[in-house]
């Protein structure tokens, strides 16, 4: 068997597109939905997403605002302007780029901003409503995890979901997102005994781990749909992802590519998000 190819730039452009006409919808009423993005520091990664996060922006219609803050920012100095963003009505959606420099408490700045605006789906009370399958903000990559499914066509219920991984940010979102699609969930980790033994059993596998390759291509069921979460950079500065490709791509009826997966629907979804807060923020239809 060899595994269809899931396009995950072609389904970010077409959830982008979709965006697009819902923030038309909103400019005809008079309303610009607006995305803030706090940036500590100069950590070379974290400038690149900032920018992929704007562009996105003006392709969709989004105003985004960015603040810059120095590597030498208090507690208390960006605590200041999370409150300001916070208070804010043009701002519908905002964000803190993470990582932060170690001096500064992430888990304070997160729960400083309100879970209508937390498009990043980070807050507590964002992840304890998805639990008790209450309307929020869906973090953004697990959100394009099950985007992809559904644009893939795959029905998840009655199927076995394993997934790989325990993040608060992707495992245990996802793993809640699939449950609650009738899915028979397994949530597996580096220290899961026999983790061959559980990848074995999926219909759908997701791995979100951050180790290079760390799922081999044989322990995969025949026919499974494999959805890579992780990017990584090998030695030879290779990206790869979370799930050894070649050898997967053999077995699974379909999976993600790592680049070309998940990475772009996590944007994608972003967009989403800040449009869906613009929307119930202004009692516009969603």
């Amino acid at each position: 068997m060899t595994a269809t190819i899931i396009d995950g730039n072609a389904i970010a452009q077409r959830k982008r597109a979709e965006v697009a006409d819902r923030v038309a919808a909103l400019a005809r009423s008079g309303i610009t939905p607006g995305l803030a993005v706090v940036i500590v520091g100069e950590d070379p990664a974290s400038q690149v997403y900032v920018r992929n996060k704007e562009k996105a922006c003006a392709e969709v219609g989004i105003r985004s605002e960015k603040v810059e803050l120095p590597e030498q920012t208090t507690q208390q100095e960006l605590m200041a302007v999370v409150e300001q963003l916070s208070a804010r009505s043009d701002i519908h959606g905002m964000l803190v780029q993470f990582p932060l420099p170690d001096h500064l408490d992430e888990d304070a700045v997160v729960e400083a901003i309100p879970v209508t605006k937390d498009v990043d789906g980070f807050h507590p009370e964002s992840i304890g409503r998805l639990l008790v399958g209450k309307e929020t903000l869906v973090s953004c990559t697990p959100a394009g995890v099950m985007a992809i499914l559904e644009e893939t066509g795959v029905d998840l219920k009655g199927n076995e979901v394993v997934v790989v991984g325990r993040s608060n940010n992707v495992g245990k979102p996802v793993a809640l997102l699939c449950l609650a699609q009738h899915a028979t969930v397994t949530q597996c980790h580096s220290r899961t005994r026999d983790l061959p033994g559980h990848v074995g059993l999926a219909d759908v596998l997701i791995v979100a781990v951050g180790r290079p390759e760390m799922v081999k291509g044989e322990w995969i069921k025949e026919g499974a749909i494999v959805i890579d979460v992780g990017i990584n950079r090998t030695e030879d500065g290779r990206l790869v992802g979370d799930v050894e490709f070649e050898t997967a791509a053999e077995r699974a009826s379909a999976i993600t590519p790592v680049p070309g997966g998940v990475g772009p629907m996590t944007v994608a979804m972003l967009m989403q998000n800040t449009v869906l807060a613009a929307e119930r923020a202004t009692g516009r239809p969603q």
